[in-house]
């Protein structure tokens, strides 16, 4: 669903810039990077910054204006810090992001970047059909250019609906929640256990074991974790008995 969709950078002034783009686009599954009259590019800078992106180093397209690099597209999207006197209609980066997937299957798409110090002119932006604006403090609504693509591709990777899986720590909710029944026991098991090392008296056992109970009804304990609770207040029971 990515593929169609061009990242354009215009006239970029460092080539370490060029490299951090090509690792937020990579980060997204973007791949589709083209460039305008680079000041310095092929750099090793871009290639240290790319951090394992060099692929979309190698095989982005140079170009010699913004014209020919987006002679193919059909729909055109600048994204641009400042607030222009005449009026674009306007895009957030989620809105954008809904827009080019809603047609990216069967037209090329370019998403254009601006200079580092002075984003895109007025010309440039006539070529688009959207203005992409970013949300951010007007005090300071400068963004780092690979700042500013990642905040673009992170919301087009999320439009996608593509589920994040790698890096998986523990087990993914495989175990069934546990049943009332399993509950029960378990509250049975931990009113006793605090009974017998002198936590909970009888008579406040009540109001006691209710707040308890309402702890681990939010919590909503699958049977695996039941197991583990049940485990420590054996051992704790067995503690208690040796001492």
């Amino acid at each position: 669903m990515l593929n169609n969709i061009n990242i354009i950078l215009v006239e970029t002034s460092h080539a370490g810039n060029i490299g951090g783009v090509a690792r937020a686009m990579k980060n997204m599954s973007l791949s589709q990077l083209r460039l305008v009259s680079p000041k310095n590019f092929p750099n090793a800078d871009a290639t240290a910054r790319a951090s394992g992106a060099d692929d979309i180093l190698a095989n982005a397209t140079i170009y010699t204006d913004l014209k020919s690099a987006i002679n193919d597209c059909q729909l055109v999207i600048g994204c641009s810090a400042r607030a222009r006197t005449i009026s674009w209609p306007e895009l957030n980066p989620a809105e954008s992001a809904k827009k080019c997937l809603s047609r990216s299957q069967n037209i090329p798409i370019a998403i254009i970047f601006g200079r580092e110090n002075s984003g895109l002119k007025n010309h440039e932006l006539d070529l688009c059909h959207y203005l992409l604006r970013i949300p951010c403090n007007d005090a300071y609504s400068s963004l780092n250019l690979a700042a500013a693509v990642q905040v673009v591709t992170y919301e087009l990777f999320l439009a996608t609906g593509v589920k994040h899986s790698n890096n998986v720590i523990g087990d993914q909710g495989e175990q069934p929640l546990a049943t009332v029944k399993q509950m029960e026991l378990f509250y049975q098991h931990l009113q006793q256990t605090l009974m017998d090392i002198g936590f909970l008296h009888p008579d406040k056992s009540r109001s006691m074991m209710r707040r308890l109970r309402r702890i681990y009804h939010r919590i909503q304990l699958d049977a695996k974790e039941i197991d583990i609770l049940r485990g420590i207040l054996r051992f704790s029971q067995n503690h208690n008995k040796s001492d």
